[in-house]
This record gives C-alpha cells, sequence and structure tokens, in this order.
C-alpha cells in the first residue's frame, strides 16, 4: 500500500498546523460559525445535529493494521468508543470536541493519515475496488490510478474552489463493485484491441435530489492521458458548472443540460488545448506509484486447502460465513473476506474501539497487516491464507466480527440520519435495525439470496438508496416521519435508479412493506435469480400491486381498530 512520501509529510503537518490556529480563533471568538465554516470544511470537520463530526480520508479504502489502531485510540480517548464506516470508504468519529480537532488531527498524520479531501466544494476521496489487486476478474489495480489522481487533485490550483463536491471512482474488473456510474468521473481500466492499456471514461453520474448515471464520453482513453483528460473534464465544469444554485452545481447537472455529446465535444476542444505532456504524470512518476502496490511475497500454495474443507465439514458457521463472505481471489491458496459490519439489531457500519484493536491484531495475523473499507460500510481482509480461516473465523467469533450475511437482506447500508445528521428529514438507523431484526433467521436469509437494501435519511442520498434493489428515502410529511420505497435500484455495471411504488408509509410500516416485497420476489423468482434480476425481468408492476395492496391492507386494519 501507498506509503507517504517527504512531500506528503510536510503537507499535513502544515495544514494541521494551520487549522490549529483556526480552530483557537473559533473558540476564543475572533472566527464566527459563518466565518470558521469553509475553513472547518477544508479539513473535514463538520457540525452536525448534536455536535461536531470529523471525518477521516481513508484513500480508495486502503489501511494498514498500525493506521486502525491509531482511530480505535482516537475514538476512545476523544470519542464515545466508536467510529463509523461510510459509503465513501472514509471513517467519521461523531462526537469530538471542537478544542480537541488538532490534536486528533495530529494523532492522525502520526500514522500518515489526514481529513483533508473529505469535504467541502473539491474533489473528494477517489474509491476503489475493495478487491482492488486480489480479484479474479480483474484486469489491472485501480489503485495507482486511485493514488495518481489522489496526489495531482489535493493542491491544483483548478480543484480548490469547485461548484460543488466532485467525486471520481475507479476500477479493474469486469463486475462493477466501486459504482463507477453513479460518480462525476467512473474509470474503468480496460485494454484496447492492439492490448494497450487506458480507460473507459464516465461522466455525470450521481444521487441526492436529481439520481442520474453516468454517461460514457470516451471509451478508450490511453493511460497516460489521463491527468490531462480530467483536467480537461474539470476545466469545462469550473468554467461552466452552475454557481447559483447549489443544488444544480454539479456536473451530472451541466452534462445534462447540455446535452452529452455537445459536453464531450466541449472536454474535447479543451483538451485539444492543454499540453498534455506537460501535464500527465512522467513514467518515473508513475512507475513509483505502481511499486507501492506490488503484489505481496505470497507462498507457494495448492488451490484448494483441506485444512478449510474439513474444518468446513464439521462447523455449520464457518462454512456458512466462507460461503457467504468469502471471495475468490487470483493467488491459489488464498481467499479474501468480508467482515460484515452489519450485526443484527446493531448499527450499520460502526465499530468499536475494542474491535477496531482487536480486529488490527487479526489483520496483522491473518493478511499481511492490510485492511480495506468497502463502500457498503463493511471491512474486507484481502490476504488471507485459506489454511488460516478456521482460525481466523474463531477470532472473528470473539470479537463479534463473525455475521455472515455480505451482500444479503440484513447487509444493509444507511446513513447516520435524524440521529445525527442537521439535514435529514427521518431516521435511518433505527429502520434498519428493524428490518435486519425481521429478517434475522439465517436460513431465511440464505433462502431470499443477495438483496442490497438501502436507506437514507433525506434527499441528498447518502445511503444511496437510488440503487438499492430495495431503497428507503425517509422524509417528513406533516410533522411524521415518512418513507418512500422503490424497487429496481442497481449500483453495478447495470446501473440503474429504482423506481418509486407508491406514496410513503410510518415508520413502522416500513419492515412490513420490505416483506411483502421479499414475498413477491420469492413467488416470481425463476431458478436461481436474485432479486434484481427477477425485477429486471418482470418489472415493477407485480411489487407495486403488492405493495398498494399492503397499503390498503394496513389501512383496512387501521380504519377498523378506530
Amino acid at each position: 500500500m501507498y506509503r507517504y512520501d517527504e512531500f506528503d509529510e510536510r503537507f499535513v503537518r502544515e495544514r494541521v498546523e494551520q487549522f490549529r490556529t483556526q480552530v483557537s480563533r473559533r473558540l476564543d471568538g475572533s472566527l464566527s460559525e459563518d466565518e470558521f465554516k469553509p475553513l472547518r470544511l477544508k479539513n473535514g470537520l463538520y457540525l452536525q445535529l448534536h455536535a461536531y463530526m470529523l471525518r477521516i480520508a481513508v484513500p480508495y479504502g486502503t489501511m494498514s493494521a498500525r493506521q486502525l489502531r491509531q482511530l480505535a485510540r482516537i475514538a476512545r480517548e476523544y470519542d464515545k468508543g466508536y467510529a463509523h464506516f461510510t459509503t465513501r470508504q472514509n471513517l467519521q468519529f461523531n462526537w469530538p470536541k471542537l478544542k480537541d480537532i488538532p490534536a486528533i488531527l495530529d494523532l492522525l498524520a502520526d500514522v500518515e493519515m489526514h481529513a483533508i479531501q473529505t469535504s467541502g466544494n473539491c474533489i473528494r476521496n477517489t474509491t476503489a475496488d475493495q478487491f482492488s489487486g486480489v480479484a479474479a476478474d480483474e484486469s489491472e489495480d485501480p489503485r495507482p490510478t486511485a493514488e495518481l489522481l489522489r496526489q495531482w487533485s489535493s493542491q491544483h490550483p483548478e480543484f480548490v474552489w469547485l461548484p460543488r463536491k466532485f467525486k471520481i471512482a475507479v476500477t479493474g474488473a469486469q463486475h462493477d463493485r466501486a459504482a463507477i456510474l453513479v460518480h462525476d468521473i467512473g474509470l474503468k481500466l480496460k485494454r484496447n484491441d492492439a492490448g494497450e492499456p487506458g480507460y473507459e471514461l464516465s461522466v455525470g453520474g450521481g444521487l441526492g435530489r436529481t439520481p442520474m448515471i453516468g454517461k460514457i464520453i470516451r471509451d478508450f482513453l490511453p493511460k497516460d492521458e489521463l491527468l490531462a483528460y480530467v483536467e480537461a473534464i474539470m476545466r469545462v465544469y469550473n468554467a461552466e458548472g452552475r454557481r447559483d444554485n447549489k443544488f444544480k452545481a454539479r456536473v451530472k447537472i451541466l452534462v445534462h443540460e447540455t446535452g452529452t455529446e455537445e459536453f464531450k465535444a466541449r472536454v474535447e476542444a479543451e483538451y485539444a488545448k492543454l499540453d498534455g505532456p506537460t501535464i500527465n504524470a512522467p513514467q518515473e512518476e508513475i512507475d513509483r506509484i505502481a511499486a507501492y502496490f506490488a503484489a505481496p511475497d505470497y507462498e507457494d500454495l495448492p488451490a484448494t486447502s483441506l485444512t478449510l474443507e474439513q474444518a468446513r465439514k464439521s462447523d455449520k458457521g464457518l462454512d456458512r460465513f466462507v460461503a457467504q463472505n468469502g471471495f475468490a481471489h487470483k493467488q491459489p491458496g488464498y481467499i479474501a473476506l468480508t467482515i460484515s459490519l452489519k450485526p443484527v439489531g446493531g448499527v450499520p457500519g460502526d465499530m468499536s474501539a475494542d474491535q477496531m484493536d482487536a480486529f488490527a491484531d487479526i489483520a496483522d495475523a491473518y493478511s499481511l497487516g492490510e485492511l480495506r473499507v468497502t463502500h457498503s460500510q463493511n471491512l474486507v481482509l484481502p490476504y488471507v491464507k485459506q489454511d488460516d480461516v478456521p482460525a481466523l473465523y474463531a477470532d472473528l467469533k470473539r470479537h463479534g466480527l463473525a455475521t455472515a450475511n455480505a451482500g444479503l437482506v440484513t447487509d444493509i447500508i444507511a446513513c447516520p440520519g435524524l440521529d445525527y445528521c442537521s439535514l435529514a428529514t427521518a431516521k435511518s438507523i433505527p429502520i434498519a435495525q428493524e428490518i435486519a431484526r425481521t429478517f434475522a433467521d439465517e436460513d431465511r436469509q440464505q433462502a431470499i439470496g443477495e438483496l442490497p437494501i438501502k436507506i437514507s435519511g433525506c434527499i441528498n442520498a447518502c445511503g444511496h438508496h437510488h440503487v438499492g434493489a430495495i431503497g428507503i428515502l425517509g422524509l417528513e410529511k406533516g410533522g411524521r416521519e415518512n418513507y418512500q420505497i422503490t424497487v429496481g435500484g442497481d449500483a453495478t455495471e447495470h446501473a440503474a435508479v429504482g423506481e418509486r411504488l407508491g406514496p410513503g408509509i410510518d415508520a413502522d410500516d416500513v419492515p412490513g412493506a420490505v416483506e411483502v416485497l421479499v414475498e413477491t420476489y420469492l413467488s416470481e423468482k425463476q431458478g436461481a435469480e436474485t432479486f434484481i434480476e427477477t425485477v429486471r425481468r418482470t418489472g415493477v408492476e407485480p411489487f407495486k400491486a403488492s405493495f398498494t395492496g399492503f397499503i390498503e391492507a394496513r389501512a383496512s386494519a387501521q380504519e377498523a381498530a378506530e
């Protein structure tokens, strides 16, 4: 994984000292909150419903065990003993005190971490496939590209004050696990017919109040032209993006209102003006970054572990865990494992300081000291020997980290919602918890199969509800929390925005509505179809009909009770 060079170290330490002075001025009243706001946002500090929230950058989701231990220390000493992993592969502390933020940033800098590019109108943390470098369906590791973009954009004057935040995701795999088509820029590593490396590049994806799927404007961009082409996109956006209305300021609106072909023409015209060789990274710099992501020294192992096979036969829990949370590794004898942070009844994405310390030890013992954060608010151990899985599983169980539900109905993405967020209009976490309890039976979860449920507590869509196979959006209506249900969303290479089924419903009715939709799927499915595959085949009409029936039955029952 990438390690800071002298520039990184100096840059981060200087930023900490600058912000220390700014915090001091806010505390003594020299700065008002309005004056302080743009300064704190540049350093990842938000003012939430009850307290400040500090968002920590985890570039492309890759983290070391050493860094996780430091985060556990911060959680224990400066927060309430836990942290929250986000859909941007970052981490948040929800309860730090303003006076302590400089000390926290110092501790982060000690382990090559910071909170830069996690807020404000800049290029945010560039995300990537959580299985980068180990996936069998990957043509190339996307993390060197993500790191190149991070370094290039961090202090680029063109991107210091964009019309709005800007998000980039990159993948090197055939199956999109990085949701690239719902990002401002999506990059897919590929090779052309001549075998040359490059990118398929999409622009204008995004969720929020106006969800849109990205448009491909380059089928193939040579790899060595990346920075100049992205700069051309950013220049067009910086010059023409709306600044008079923040709700129309994202690049997706510019692409939509300009038209894909015209937007592409403007980018190409801007690109033609640039001196590519002076903008694109020299090969020695690309090689330097790539060297940090070289494959580890794997052991020469048999493709199949007899130790693991025998253990699975005698331990149903282990067998279920490997089957559900295991991921095929490109290296024989190894496996990557998703570690769910979604125990039934728990808060999706939360991890206690004690669990973080324990997991750091586990990563050191079983995964070469490395872990990944996923955009579904879970963790991944990327370098596990199959022989070690039984002992690893036992360690995970001891610390409440062995939930075998990756991708299932209880593996729910949820934003913090009205429990924390000042922008939220409804709660998300209690809804996720109740749905998980409704489907707590493990055998039932297995029978239902893959089913991404995603919940947002407002139209900003931090819970990605638009691209949930079942999406839930919480709003306020008449002084009550009201939830809209959508079906058919997809964040993969088949990206789609879900379709609303009908009027909003009360919070208490959401788990029952989800049950009805699940039962509709089970009655409609053919063969081994997943929920989303069934929706694609049948359309949403069967689900609309069952949802309408559910609402009518609830109304009749309420009327009878009155």
